[in-house]
């Protein structure tokens, strides 16, 4: 089965053109030692200093709402409130806090049901169209992208979640998985994974203005990270903008291209990290090779979820 190719083309600064995700901001310990003023302590001194606190053992296992995520039964917040609405036990015993350290899922049911171990992580690249929720359900009664993944996903996918979310009217590639602690991963703006939008708009705005974005900018005591923009093409007052990002803050780009004055009729999303939408189809799913999911988990880095 086939997967969205990785961009080709002209490279943009910032853009997923190249084939690679930005990583996020290293994490490396101070070296030991660090801080230290290298004076010789006098042995009397040293005597005095009070012996410090035996280290704990290392807690073994982990918190069940991480389990539960990794597992692919919710993201790790929405197994926070399984947890507090009651709907999580132990054998016959209630889970009480998602703080409950455990070693597997060997007992434990979510609504009566057993949950299952966590599989191996898969990752599927959807083209969402516009006037689809992404959301399991919606008060409202619209329709989700659940409506449309019964159809366009492969069979036997299982359970799969959305990497962040498109709005309603926003189009384009949405990626999905059945790991929620990867999901996490690739959703925290600490993790540096680009998005690239394309936008069609209405108004007057300079390639100098956009170019400035990449400085971020503060609209309504809110602060967005640097965006790399630039100018595709524009017929009179109508342009095309390309847009990538890391931060994927909610409604950033309309936010961002209405401060400018310009008015939004079309968004698309065009790539996360190494994925492009290409040529799948709208509505359709494929799912990426397990080659390429673990090249793009290997740039990630040791970014924790």
């Amino acid at each position: 089965m086939s997967k969205p190719p990785h961009k080709s083309g002209g490279s943009r600064r910032g853009s997923p053109s190249q084939g690679r995700p930005s990583q996020g901001p290293s994490r490396g310990a101070p070296p030991r030692g660090a801080g230290k003023t290298g004076k010789p302590r006098s042995a009397s001194s040293a005597s005095k200093a009070p012996a410090p606190p035996p280290r704990p053992k290392d807690r073994e296992g982990d918190r069940i709402a991480k389990l539960l995520a990794r597992a692919g039964v919710a993201s790790r917040r929405e197994a926070e409130r399984m947890i507090a609405e009651g709907r999580v036990r132990l054998g016959e015993d209630l889970i009480e806090t998602p703080a409950t350290v455990l070693t597997s899922l060997n007992g434990v049911t979510v609504d009566g049901k057993p949950v299952k171990e966590a599989e191996a992580t898969r990752l599927f690249a959807f083209h969402k169209p516009a006037g689809l929720i992404t959301a399991e359900r919606d008060p409202a009664g619209r329709p989700t992208i659940y409506t449309a993944l019964r159809n366009a996903l492969p069979a036997g996918a299982g359970r799969v979640m959305p990497v962040g979310r498109l709005d309603f009217s926003t189009e384009g590639l949405l990626l999905l998985t059945n790991d929620g602690e990867f999901k996490r991963q690739l959703e925290l703006p600490a993790t540096g994974v680009p998005r690239t939008y394309r936008a069609r708009a209405f108004g007057d705005v300079t390639q100098k203005q956009l170019e400035d974005l990449i400085d971020g900018i503060e609209i309504d005591g809110v602060r967005y990270g640097k965006i790399n923009a630039n100018m595709e093409r524009k017929t009179g007052r109508n342009q095309w903008i390309e847009m990538t990002l890391t931060e994927g803050k909610n409604r950033e780009v309309r936010r961002v291209l209405e401060h400018l004055g310009l008015k939004v009729s079309r968004l698309i999303r065009v790539g996360y990290g190494p994925f492009a939408l290409d040529e799948l189809p709208k509505g359709s799913a494929v799912e990426i090779a397990t080659r390429d999911l673990e090249a793009f988990r290997r740039t990630l880095g040791g970014t924790k979820a």
